[in-house]
């Protein structure tokens, strides 16, 4: 049985699929599929041989079946986008562009900046 369970806790998987497309050169259905799982989200570039009268609803199917493998398994390349907090920059002073433009004989405009 096939289940959401891992290392015996709950997780959640999603999958969104953008700019689908029909290669008509390889004959393939084309994009690029998001897979969320516990927050972390990966995007992989997938595609399915299929010709072009096959549903949109059966082609998104198996370019979700092939992202979720992928990332099941982390075979293949994927893209990923981290959010790391901010941290202060070491021994700067945060930069100030009313300050600035006043250096620079601007004035203290009320509007500038």
């Amino acid at each position: 049985m096939m289940g959401a369970i891992e290392d015996n806790r709950m997780t959640h998987t999603s999958t969104e699929l953008n700019q689908v497309s029909y290669n008509a050169a390889n004959q393939c259905f084309e994009a690029l599929v998001t897979v969320t799982k516990d927050g972390t989200r990966k995007a992989y570039a997938c595609a399915i041989e299929a010709p072009i009268t096959l549903s949109f609803e059966q082609a998104a199917k198996g370019l979700k079946v092939q992202a979720l493998r992928r990332s099941r398994e982390s075979i293949g390349m994927y893209s990923q986008m981290r959010h790391a907090p901010m941290r202060p920059r070491a021994g700067r002073a945060v930069f100030d562009p009313r300050k600035w433009l006043a250096q620079l004989g601007f004035g203290a405009s009320k509007n500038a900046a």
